[in-house]
């Protein structure tokens, strides 16, 4: 299964180029947009999961989102999607998966504040 659809890739660039013109335009605040995450990718056989609002326009194979490796610690970051699709688990017989029946009902930041308070995103 690949990580990404057509329709989330153009997505996710479109969400990378919005804060990189928001965070470059000095009458802005200063403040990136608080996207709705765009995928949620996760490990089928242990606890990590990735909710991803964009990439980076100059190096698309960066995502930033709320990254959660399963180790009670979630944040928000970058991940390289290169990496995570060369992961493989079970002998080679399973990777990463994203979440197909995945639907964003809030911004990034409220998925981060739950997350915090409970060690791990519910999503």
């Amino acid at each position: 299964m690949k990580l990404l659809t057509q329709d989330q890739r153009q997505k996710l660039l479109a969400n990378g180029q919005a804060n990189a013109e928001q965070l470059a335009n000095p009458d802005s605040d200063g403040e990136a947009h608080d996207f709705f995450p765009v995928v949620k990718l996760f490990n089928p056989c242990g606890g990590a999961t990735w909710l991803l609002t964009e990439l980076d326009p100059e190096e698309p194979d960066i995502a930033f989102g709320l990254c959660d490796l399963g180790m009670g610690c979630p944040e928000l970051g970058s991940v390289r999607l290169s990496e995570l699709a060369s992961v493989k688990l079970m002998g080679g017989a399973l990777g990463i998966e994203r979440d197909r029946h995945f639907t964003a009902d809030k911004p990034l930041s409220a998925y981060a504040a739950e997350a915090q308070a409970c060690g791990r995103i519910k999503a």
